[in-house]
């Protein structure tokens, strides 16, 4: 069986979305091309992780084209998408490493996201030379998610993420852990439950 890729070139919406309450949130990645729709799974640091490295890459592309680059330093709000994902969300895979490369000549943002995959190796070095051929493997390596941005569709994105990421439970005002809506037990307050 050949490997399935998900490719959207260009999507009509990429967009980090949730599902669920504050403190049960499932992340999702979400891609849109006219009627096709691809979801996938993926952690809430995973999300953060890919909105703060596309805003560094994004950056330094403007750094090196010396600003001649089509890429904006703020996300423009004529592609800002604030809609909530399209329904119904139907997890293709659950993300395990993903992957951010510039095309200077197609002048496009390349996001990947592969699906997770268990793997046995008796050593570490086994298990690096698995993960290497299996993520090279054009032709039987796991499902992914391929996408072509724009420099102004990149940075919409990973505004959006960055925002779907801090819009989780409040912090508790001494220790900074993330406050439940029935409290938490603070260890700054000796164990004693702390309200919301």
């Amino acid at each position: 069986m050949s490997r399935q890729v998900f490719l959207y070139d260009p999507p009509d919406r990429f967009v980090a979305g949730t599902v669920g309450l504050p403190g049960r949130r499932t992340f999702f990645l979400q891609a849109v091309a006219g009627p096709r729709v691809t979801s996938v799974v993926l952690e809430k640091t995973q999300v953060a992780a890919l909105a703060e490295r596309m805003d560094e890459l994004l950056d330094e592309v403007v750094r090196r084209s010396g600003g001649s680059a089509p890429v904006p330093a703020m996300a423009p709000n004529e592609v800002s998408d604030t809609a909530p994902l399209e329904t119904p969300v139907e997890e293709e895979f659950r993300v395990g490493t993903m992957a951010l490369a510039w095309d200077a000549e197609e002048q496009r943002m390349v996001v990947e996201a592969q699906a997770l995959v268990e793997l046995d190796a008796d050593t570490e070095e086994d298990l690096a030379e698995a993960e290497e051929r299996l993520l090279q493997d054009e032709e039987n390596g796991p499902p992914m998610l391929r996408v072509r941005l724009t420099g102004a569709q990149a940075r919409a994105f990973a505004k959006r993420a960055l925002d779907v990421v801090n819009a989780g439970r409040p912090p508790c005002p001494l220790c900074s852990l993330p406050l439940d809506p029935e409290g938490h037990v603070c260890p700054r307050q000796n164990g004693y439950r702390r309200g919301a």
